[in-house]
């Protein structure tokens, strides 16, 4: 899967510093272990990690609750540890400060957890989009550009297991331990998915817009359509031509709720919505945790998406 994202800075890429505390999937310091050091690079893969591994592996996740993942500078100490971990979970291309890193440093196992989906390989057009809007790179992305695969709960099942066999291997004395775990946890994914699927099955309408075009893989699975403002990068300007064919998007589809997300200001869907005369919303790509969800966790969000994308399309 290509996916392309604008570049971050790698911060001290030589330097080696001193292996510090293990920390959660919400940056916090965590609970020592014996086991294997387990790196996640950005929250849901320390969620998915955190889980499999339970208390027979330590696990850290290397963006902190607050940072915007793709923009995530490594330090020193960071650096150093991925030289010395015995798995690192990551997502090739998302980061490229953590691809830099693993191609230079580690010695442990990488596990990139594309490697273990089964992605879309077709791109997914959006059939509201106009040439000019096209041609300006501020569509609504490709799936087989779209790196959010974890918005996808069938996706999370599948990086579980593949968590679990990497683990697995490492420490093959709590293999069975890790496999359970997995198993659990793919149950409550299923138990999401099948959630996900009864709420959104007769809904007045399946287009919704985002700011962000970082829900390909979860509009896929549940038969929607999403209308980026911005397309894939979330920091991305969007041309007039591309602001004008959103707003006869909205007036044609009768669409009622623009969504933004958190770690990105929301002033471009706002004006829109304000220009439109509808609501605005909050749809979480659940890159990372902040202040305000610092107290909720993978599932949680997940349900607050579907609360969100039941209301705006105003399902039964």
């Amino acid at each position: 899967m290509k996916i392309t994202r604008r570049p971050a800075g790698f911060a001290a890429l030589a330097a080696v510093g001193l292996i510090a505390a293990g920390c959660g999937s919400d940056g916090s310091a965590g609970a020592s272990s014996d086991g294997p050091e387990v790196l996640a690079a950005f929250y849901p893969l320390a969620y998915v990690a955190e889980r499999v591994a339970g208390p027979n592996a330590s696990v850290t996740n290397l963006t902190q609750p607050g940072v915007e993942a793709h923009d995530l500078e490594l330090t020193g100490q960071q650096v150093g540890r991925i030289a010395s971990a015995d798995l690192i979970v990551y997502l090739s291309g998302f980061q490229p400060a953590v691809d830099d890193a693993i191609s230079q440093n580690a010695d442990g196992a990488a596990l990139n957890v594309v490697e273990s989906l089964d992605l879309i390989e077709d791109a997914e057009g959006d059939a509201h989009e106009d040439d000019e809007a096209a041609d300006d790179g501020h569509g609504h992305g490709d799936l087989d550009e779209d790196p959010h695969v974890w918005l996808d709960p069938i996706n999370m099942a599948g990086i579980a297991g593949a968590i679990a066999d990497h683990l697995a291997e490492i420490a093959p004395e709590h293999a069975e331990d890790f496999h359970d775990r997995a198993d659990e946890l793919k149950s409550e994914l299923d138990a999401l998915d099948e959630e996900y699927r009864n709420r959104l099955a007769d809904c007045d309408r399946h287009v919704f817009v985002t700011s962000h075009a970082a829900f390909g893989y979860l509009a896929h699975r549940y038969d929607l359509e999403m209308v980026g403002i911005s397309g894939i990068d979330p920091d991305a300007e969007p041309s007039p031509a591309r602001l004008a064919e959103v707003q006869r998007v909205v007036e044609d589809e009768d669409v009622t709720t623009i969504f933004y997300e958190r770690l990105v200001s929301p002033a471009v869907a706002e004006a829109l919505a304000n220009d439109v005369g509808v609501g605005t919303a909050v749809l979480d790509p659940i890159e990372g945790l902040t202040d305000e969800t610092a107290d909720q966790d993978y599932f949680s969000l997940m349900r607050a998406n579907l609360d969100a994308l039941e209301e705006a399309n105003g399902c039964a």
